[in-house]
């Protein structure tokens, strides 16, 4: 669609630096859309409806609006429930095509008015490109119910095929049924200057959450705010929490104060405060009496008089018809949201970073408990405490004390014929001290896992961010299944074991024949050294159960030689080493997957620092290469004038977003001026 504005030709500066903003913002958009913020860490619920709100704002209006600059100026109208924005909106337009009504929430699904030759820039996605369209004839029908002048109940037939099935109250979409999808219904209008564009927002405290969520969705796209509310209500703390926000993104802003009774001024300068108070002091405040049912404030067909709504309308059809007007407005929303964009992107980051605090330490709390456990297991495996009991029984069924204990105490010299003789002779019961050597090591392990589970689940438990992550879980306790997963993976390192001896005997001729009678003996045996050595001393140097282990390890000596003996016994250690922290890390893991699955220990956070400054440095950029618009280059007139436009009496030092015309301009009973020659081609036309 070309620009009707201005004849002069971009400026490629002005085009660069836009094109450089835009693509920093796509960045940015990207990024956030990437960011991740699911602990609950401090201050993290109201960083995720920014995240939400940021998005939006960039999908919503910052983006569109930047590829499509030129496009009409969106008014939004928002307030509060019942504050009269419907019907602000049919009496500016002189026709009925928002519908307000006394039940609530009254505006059910926003309603897009726009000039007739402005309707591709909101039939594509050029504004909220995530809301449906749904066209209108425009006009509702005439026949109001009672206690609701102007409004009526009856559907006018559909005029697009989304409409079908999908109307509700008095024709707009009804957005509570079971689809409870909104939809922007768009109504084009002779009635306003090309240019403008009025939207007529659901109620910022309306009882639908969908209603509060699209409202502010809907400011959140505006140019600028209309924002209307009452005498009885203009204190309330939900406006001002929606206007805060207009504040600190230094959006545009207009208030229009409605129902106002005579000699209730006060209630106006007291708004004005307000506004300064919360950083608005350049809003504007329009001031609109009560409509009583007679006199000159009635509404007449559900409008309000043009007396009434003189000074809104002539204000916002001086904007619809001063392009340069328009183009400080939209500037000024647009560099202010860009500005709280890029604070609102730091802040997230930095919430980022707090998750990825949070990770960490929640890892830390699982990695050292596991350790611990690990360490544990080491310890009763190393200090001869697992040669007791029924291990210790079982041993000395196996080797005695008697002529075989005496031979090797002789001398190793001596002890290879007894040690052949007492493989021969024992090897049937060299089962049953591995099984009781797999009884105490399970004992072990499992007590060290229960141990670690218990003290993780404490630790996150204490820990909000882990807290919360430990609902519907079960694990403060090691599951049933892990018993039988110690148990195999001991089978397996007796398996081990078993081939740590056979290797050795086939690499040495002489101890061939010896370890052909005797593999389970020798490796029990070898298991018996690996619970009795401590950083690699055996034999007399640790005396454990009368004995043991210096039986044990003159058995493997006179079968291997000592520094065989001591290699063996490190890999056996190390092997069993490897299979309890292949079980602990499996139960670290049931912890440490939660963490994993919300992928918090790389949230985004520096990627999003880093497009955020870009954004900073790109918009620096696009305001210092932006064109001062030429004085007096103004489109041809086209469109209409709002209802009661030009009649009011503008002061003589207007405040507010953008500039209404001057006092001669305003008041066509003193003068000619531009608003009389806007009058006078209308009603040449209406002739």
């Amino acid at each position: 669609m070309t620009d009707p504005d201005t004849t002069a030709a971009p400026d490629p500066r002005d085009e660069a630096a836009a094109r450089g903003l835009v693509d920093a913002l796509e960045t940015l958009r990207a990024r956030l859309g990437a960011l991740r913020l699911p602990l609950e860490t401090p201050g993290v619920g109201a960083a995720r409806a920014d995240l939400h709100q940021a998005v939006d704002q960039l999908d919503d209006y910052l983006l569109p609006r930047l590829r499509a600059e030129r496009a009409p100026l969106l008014v939004v109208v928002g307030g509060s429930t019942g504050a009269g924005k419907s019907t602000l909106v049919n009496s500016l337009l002189g026709e009925p095509v928002s519908a307000p009504g006394v039940l609530r929430p009254t505006t059910r699904a926003p309603v897009l008015v726009h000039h007739p030759l402005d309707a591709r820039w909101f039939t594509t996605d050029r504004v909220l490109p995530g809301l449906a369209r749904v066209t209108s004839s425009g006009r509702l029908p005439d026949t109001p119910p009672t206690g609701a002048p102007g409004a009526s109940d009856r559907s006018p037939a559909p005029t697009h095929a989304s409409d079908v099935g999908r109307t509700g109250v008095r024709g707009t979409p009804d957005m509570s049924g079971a689809e409870g999808a909104a939809a922007l219904r768009l109504v084009a209008s002779e009635a306003l200057p090309q240019g403008l564009a009025l939207l007529d927002a659901p109620d910022i405290d309306s009882v639908e959450t969908a209603n509060r969520e699209l409202s502010a969705q809907l400011l959140g796209a505006a140019d600028l705010w209309l924002f209307v509310t009452t005498a009885a209500r203009y204190a309330d703390a939900v406006p001002w929490d929606l206007l805060g926000q207009a504040a600190r993104r230094r959006a545009q802003v207009a208030i229009v104060l409605d129902r106002v009774d005579p000699g209730a001024e006060v209630v106006a300068d007291d708004l004005r405060r307000m506004t300064v108070e919360h950083g608005l002091g350049d809003a504007r405040v329009f001031v609109l009496g009560e409509a009583a049912e007679q006199g000159p404030g009635a509404l007449v067909d559900g409008l309000l008089p043009e007396t009434a709504v003189a000074e809104v309308a002539t204000w916002l059809s001086g904007l619809g018809g001063d392009p340069e007007a328009r183009a400080r407005v939209i500037a000024a929303t647009r560099d202010g949201v860009v500005d709280d964009l890029v604070r609102r992107a730091v802040a997230l980051a930095e919430t980022a970073d707090g998750q990825e605090v949070a990770d960490a330490r929640l890892r830390d709390a699982v990695r050292r408990y596991h350790a611990e456990a690990l360490e544990q297991v080491e310890v009763a495996t190393s200090d001869g405490a697992l040669l007791r009991g029924e291990v210790l029984a079982r041993w000395q069924d196996f080797v005695g004390t008697g002529e075989f204990f005496r031979s090797v105490e002789a001398g190793v010299g001596r002890v290879r014929d007894a040690v052949v003789r007492f493989f021969r002779g024992r090897p049937k019961e060299a089962p049953q001290v591995e099984q009781a050597i797999a009884h105490g090591l399970e004992s072990v392990i499992l007590d060290a896992a229960e141990q670690a589970a218990e003290r993780t689940f404490a630790a996150w438990r204490s820990d909000g961010a882990g807290a919360a992550l430990l609902d519907g879980l079960d694990l403060a306790r090691v599951p049933a299944a892990l018993r039988t997963e110690v148990a195999e993976q001991i089978r397996g390192w007796q398996e081990d074991v078993l081939a740590l001896v056979r290797e050795q005997g086939e690499s040495r001729r002489g101890t061939a024949r010896a370890v052909s009678f005797g593999v389970n003996a020798l490796g029990v045996s070898l298991m018996v050294i690996v619970f009795a050595s401590t950083a690699g001393l055996t034999g007399a140097e640790i005396g454990i159960a009368g004995g043991t282990a210096i039986v044990a390890q003159k058995l493997l000596e006179a079968v291997f030689g000592d520094e065989a003996v001591r290699r063996l016994a490190a890999q056996a250690k190390e092997r069993l080493n490897g299979r309890v922290d292949a079980v602990l890390r499996g139960q670290a893991a049931r912890y440490t997957a939660q963490l994993d699955a919300l992928g918090t220990q790389e949230t985004g956070a520096d990627g999003v620092r880093d497009a955020a400054h870009r954004v900073a440095a790109a918009a620096r950029a696009e305001r210092a290469a932006r064109s001062v618009p030429t004085e007096g280059v103004t489109r041809p007139w086209s469109g209409g004038l709002l209802r009661g436009a030009g009649t009011f009496r503008a002061p003589e030092a207007p405040a507010g977003p953008g500039e209404p015309p001057t006092a001669d301009e305003a008041a066509p009973a003193r003068r000619g001026g531009w608003w009389s020659r806007r009058r006078s081609r209308r009603e040449e036309g209406d002739r």
